[in-house]
């Protein structure tokens, strides 16, 4: 991910890290292994969308770490393969889905669209 640091020093956002999907808050069961090393970190989604969600977690994944992430919500399931895009010290990561199956696509659809009828 780049980073733009202006003149006065301020970081500017890059084009990866603007969203480009609304997230609404949403409460998912989270597991995400690392694909190169293996590691697994647990949490909980604050936010979801269609191109990805914040984990709560107090341990994180490095930025720009590939891995699988699977959600879990009253028994449904979402998997896909996903990128960290940013970390939050002690709080979570800002994940971004790279790929999503078809029949998961449609599952996280149903859960957006529940969410937002529920507004």
């Amino acid at each position: 991910m780049d980073e733009h640091i202006s003149k006065t020093g301020v970081r500017t956002p890059s084009v990866r890290d603007r969203r480009y999907a609304i997230r609404y808050p949403f409460a998912a069961d989270v597991v995400l292994l690392d694909l190169e090393t293996g590691a697994r970190v647990e949490g909980v989604t604050s936010d979801l969308s269609l191109g990805g969600c914040f984990v709560c977690s107090s341990k994180a994944l490095p930025a720009r770490t590939r891995a699988r992430i699977t959600l879990t919500r009253r028994e449904q399931v979402v998997e896909a393969l996903a990128v960290v895009r940013i970390v939050k010290a002690r709080v979570g990561m800002g994940i971004e889905f790279i790929d999503v199956t078809e029949s998961c696509q449609t599952v996280l659809m149903r859960w957006l669209e529940q969410v937002r009828r529920n507004r």
